[in-house]
């Protein structure tokens, strides 16, 4: 039979696995409830609570924990990218894990890298910090958030400014003389998706352009939500005569639901997307974007992963975003 590991503690009393090793490394601020439940659970199984809090305590795995949104995302792939070849030269690995956009896969993925002692974690967070998060952040265990950050939730991050590059795309699609723009919108969950929204809303009313609540549909990150987005918006009886999309999964979306209409993107739409991946560069006619950097992103991440595991204060960081023109926006083919 298999020696039980905190994994195993911490199914059979209930508890995170981060509420366990909190437990087992003598952490006051546990309930009399938890620690009840974690001891008992370990003597049911043979769990030997005092060795592995010494471990747990003292041992260094020279490993980091990465947590990303959409790991089918470039540009989550390349922090990914970024954060292992950073990491790996200075002698840390990396496990790397995919919230997929949920919480509930968040929560899992963050007990399996405690599980595994990672020195710290690098992670894009979803959801208000509830859940194993919360219990990572009680733990001690150096966290950086990378992209995302969480209303009150006090922890260094590497982000971009959303509201300079959405500005940007607004005032340029303006003096190309649009006035009716939609925007497919990421989920509100999320501080990007929030930010971005609030951006074009600003920017949109600064402007004096039409702020029809019907220019703005709902979408999640996801390419699904891009080809849902453009289709709602292009129906409209009066429609959008440019689009933006607030990430580069439904920047696809939006480009895919063009062509299978056999509209012409930069001709009789304009189509401004996010994120200066490769493939907006190569298609045609090719994408205007919303640019900032997923390699220093990755790159800072790592670095501040390191200062707070020496003991030395960090700073966040905010990298600027700015907008790359190409032939996808053109001027206004029909007013409002």
């Amino acid at each position: 039979m298999s020696t039980p590991t905190i994994r195993d503690v911490a199914a059979r009393a209930g508890v995170s696995v981060a509420t366990v090793s909190r437990v087992l490394s003598e952490d006051p601020r546990t309930s009399a409830s938890s620690r009840e439940k974690v001891f008992a659970a370990a003597a049911e199984m043979g769990f030997r609570p005092n060795a592995q809090a010494r471990s747990l305590r003292r041992t260094r795995t020279d490993t980091i924990g990465v947590l990303l949104s959409d790991v089918r995302n470039p540009f989550f792939a390349e922090i990914a990218h970024t954060v292992a070849q950073t990491a790996l030269a200075s002698d840390i690995a990396t496990l790397l894990c995919n919230a997929d956009e949920s919480t509930e896969q968040q929560d899992h993925a963050l007990d399996l890298l405690v599980s595994q002692r990672v020195d710290g974690i690098i992670v894009t967070p979803q959801g208000d910090g509830s859940g194993s998060l919360r219990d990572v952040l009680k733990l001690g265990l150096p966290v950086v958030f990378v992209d995302r950050v969480i209303d009150g939730v006090d922890v260094p991050s590497v982000t971009s400014d959303n509201r300079s590059g959405v500005t940007a795309a607004v005032e340029h699609l303006a003096a190309l003389g649009h006035r009716r723009i939609g925007f497919v919108a990421g989920p509100q969950e999320t501080s990007t998706g929030r930010e971005r929204l609030v951006a074009y809303r600003e920017a949109i009313a600064a402007a004096g352009l039409d702020s029809d609540p019907a220019l703005v549909y709902q979408g999640d990150f996801r390419v699904a939500s891009g080809v849902a987005g453009a289709r709602a918006l292009l129906d409209l009886d009066d429609a959008p005569t440019a689009l933006v999309a607030a990430d580069s999964l439904m920047t696809f979306g939006v480009l895919q639901e063009c062509q299978d209409r056999g509209v012409r993107i930069g001709d009789e739409v304009s189509v401004i997307g996010y994120d200066d991946i490769d493939s907006f560069r190569l298609v045609n006619p090719p994408v205007t974007v919303i640019a900032h950097d997923p390699a220093r992103m990755g790159a800072l991440a790592v670095a501040m992963i390191r200062d707070l595991l020496a003991g030395e204060p960090v700073t966040s960081a905010v990298l600027a975003s700015n907008l790359v023109e190409r032939a996808s926006t053109g001027p206004a083919r029909r007013s409002a």
